[in-house]
């Protein structure tokens, strides 16, 4: 279970959390990190709307989107990013708006996503946090295990090029607040004066994993539920993943930002529901060669993934079919909520 653990994390939480994992198995395993084609700047993707593009500079761990909503009272910002320089754009744009940050929504608990909250508390002590209540138990499980990792991996090389990177990431998982406001159903939510509707979704790319929808715009943020150049699905439950997909699908929205990536319009989202769904239906088949998924994913995705490094994203889906699709039904299901039937 352990060695299991730790494979997984080579992939989605090596891009988007994990660089201890990273060091020597991404080595061993010969996979090149990939760097997720964003905006260069910050970018107005509708009225009082912003995007503050997540970074995936080689060798070191990502951020993900921000995307920061302006409100009658203030800010609301959707996700926080890992690292200080990028949680210091958050704060300089409430600077340079003269507004101040009223609301953190997270979208889920990877680490690339909550690592600026206790630095935005700081500078704004009574901003409220908006989340699901997965990163409890995260903390309990998978963070755990994470820490432990951390902790050992110190031990043996506590001077390390790579270990300040170590104790960031333990520092954000001992600092990371709970949610003040815990989302626990979808529904209309008034925060900071402006309205948004909220919604959850249970046991898909994490335990509850939160996207918003602004009815002004038409502006979705949909957090990791979309994710260029591969789907993320280390600590993911295909078939729910899958189910919140056709939630956003009927949803009416214009433009949708991703957890990583560009922003994309309804037909590109269509392209990558499409390709997610033959992914996982290729995935079903064990007759099908895991490498006739990956090129599938490959085709399918097409335009979407065409500024990515194809060799790269190749070894990224060859290992998410193998050791999260094709994982051991006993491991699915518990990322699914369920327990194993006996017999």
């Amino acid at each position: 279970m352990r060695k299991f653990r730790l494979l997984c994390a080579v992939m989605t939480l090596v891009y988007t959390q994990v660089p201890l994992r990273a060091t020597a198995l991404t080595a061993a395993l010969d996979i090149p990190p990939i760097p997720t084609v964003a905006p260069a700047h910050n970018t107005a993707v509708a009225p009082g709307i912003t995007l503050i593009p997540g970074t995936f500079p080689e060798g070191q761990q990502p951020d993900g989107n921000t995307v920061i909503f302006t409100a009658p009272d203030g800010l609301i910002v959707m996700d926080t990013g890992r690292h200080a320089e990028h949680t210091q754009q958050i704060l300089d744009f409430a600077i340079q708006t003269k507004r101040p940050i009223k609301a953190i929504i997270n979208s889920h608990w990877h680490l690339d996503h909550i690592g600026g909250n206790p630095r935005i508390r700081n500078a704004y002590s009574d901003v409220r946090i908006y989340a699901s209540g997965a990163l409890e138990a995260a903390k309990q499980g998978f963070l755990a295990d994470y820490r432990r990792d951390l902790e050992g991996a110190l031990q043996q090389e506590p001077n390390g090029a790579q270990a300040p990177g170590w104790r960031n990431e333990l520092a954000i998982i001992a600092a990371a607040p709970p949610a003040d406001e815990r989302i626990e159903a979808s529904g209309a939510y008034l925060i900071a004066g402006r309205r948004l509707f909220i919604h959850l979704e249970r046991y898909a790319v994490t335990a509850g994993d939160v996207w918003v929808f602004d009815p002004d715009t038409h502006v979705l943020a949909a957090g990791d539920l979309v994710t260029l150049p591969v789907p993320f699905l280390d600590t993911a439950c295909p078939r729910g993943w899958k189910r919140a997909l056709a939630g956003l699908s009927r949803t009416r929205f214009n433009l949708l930002v991703p957890g990583h990536g560009a922003p994309m319009r309804r037909e590109s989202f269509e392209t990558y529901q499409r390709a997610f769904d033959n992914l996982l239906e290729c995935a079903a088949v064990p007759e099908k060669p895991g490498d006739a998924c990956v090129d599938g994913w490959l085709h399918d995705a097409g335009q979407l993934i065409a500024a990515d490094d194809p060799q790269r994203v190749r070894k990224s889906m060859s290992f998410y079919v193998a050791h999260s699709l094709r994982a051991k039904p006993e491991s699915i299901v518990k990322l699914c909520g369920t327990r194993p039937a006996r017999g």
